[in-house]
């Protein structure tokens, strides 16, 4: 009898240790480099399973399973406060398991307020970046304003996806400040209907709406478009290959997303989620992801180790008055983030 249960305690603490040993990561592709998967696995003896997903995608499945599933996502900050309070798909994090001194301190308050509920927070940031303009400078040389996505002169070679930043992009391009609207949900409707106007009429001057990075680098590349809306990094990538081709941030500002650590409501392996949001935010590993990926990370000590290559694409799109010009997503509202999205809809299916 005693030997049964020595095996049986054997066989529970066995099975424990090896689920225990996986970590399941919901992420963009290229957060989660091959190489730091492979470092992070053989430090701590903790295997990471990733799966590649977007916010539309990770909102979605997260819902579906109540938050079970994963062990770690990484949605933008402004896309967390509303969907917890709605449905609750989230957890807040522990901040005594975060070595917060590893962080850019003002970002790391900023997304701790941001994504306030109940009067706890729900996440730290990793990155960042900005969404502005790819311009194909030889060809497009007055590209310089989110209405360069409206303009007849770039008729058949213009592309954006139809998604909420080209809808923010072009408000801030017509004159409007969408984010003081958030709280008025009637002017906020009667901005997003001019919005939808103009896109529908522009739709002629649309050579493409691209659906993933790899297509719109393509489509700037080949030569096919001249101006599209695009992230920073995109148009750094290009610009190695092709100094016509570049990042522009528009004159009314590009639009600033930070990309965070968040925990899923039910998540299993806690513990080893908190230990790589450490690593990842060590100054020699987020200066791998930030060399790799085109992307600046959360780590104030990262830039010492950054590929000077990418500090002088920073340096040349964001001297700073362009970076204090920077219009950050605030958090939005659930019912804005609806309408927004029936308005691209109806761009969509408009002949």
């Amino acid at each position: 009898m005693k030997k049964v249960m020595v095996l049986a305690v054997c066989f529970i603490m066995v099975s424990t240790f090896a689920m225990a040993e996986t970590m399941q990561l919901l992420t963009w592709k290229g957060y989660a480099p091959k190489e730091l998967v492979d470092k992070f696995e053989k430090e701590t003896g903790i295997k990471v399973e990733v799966t590649y997903s977007n916010n539309e995608e990770m909102i979605a499945k997260l819902r579906a399973t109540r938050g079970a599933g994963f062990d770690l996502a990484q949605p933008s900050q402004d896309r967390i406060s509303s969907v917890q309070e709605e449905f609750g798909i989230y957890q807040p994090l522990d901040y005594s398991k975060i070595e917060t001194e590893l962080f850019i301190a003002s970002m790391l308050e900023a997304v701790q307020k941001n994504t306030l509920v109940n009067g706890q927070s729900h996440a730290v940031p990793f990155c960042w970046g900005t969404s502005g303009l790819g311009v194909n400078t030889a060809q497009a040389q007055g590209a310089a304003s989110w209405k360069a996505l409206l303009d007849p002169q770039y008729q058949g070679r213009i592309s954006y996806r139809l998604k909420r930043p080209v809808l923010i992009g072009l408000a801030f391009g017509l004159g409007y400040d969408p984010f003081a609207l958030y709280g008025d949900e009637k002017a906020y409707g009667e901005m997003l209907g001019v919005l939808e106007a103009e896109l529908i009429k522009a739709k002629p001057l649309v050579k493409n709406y691209w659906a993933n990075g790899d297509q719109l680098l393509e489509s700037i590349r080949s030569g096919e478009v001249i101006v599209a809306e695009a992230w920073d990094n995109g148009g750094w990538k290009l610009h190695e290959e092709n100094k016509d081709l570049d990042f522009v941030a528009p004159s009314e500002g590009a639009l600033g997303w930070i990309d965070t650590f968040t925990m899923p409501a039910k998540a299993k392996n806690v513990e080893a989620a908190y230990k790589w949001i450490n690593f990842m935010l060590r100054p020699e590993n987020s200066a791998y992801f930030t060399s790799a990926e085109k992307t600046p990370t959360a780590s104030k000590d990262a830039g010492q180790y950054v590929d000077p290559a990418f500090q002088a694409n920073f340096d040349r799109s964001f001297p700073q008055d362009v970076i204090d010009n920077i219009k950050w997503y605030p958090p939005v509202p659930a019912a804005l983030e609806a309408m927004e999205g029936k308005v691209l809809d109806r761009v969509k299916a408009a002949q």
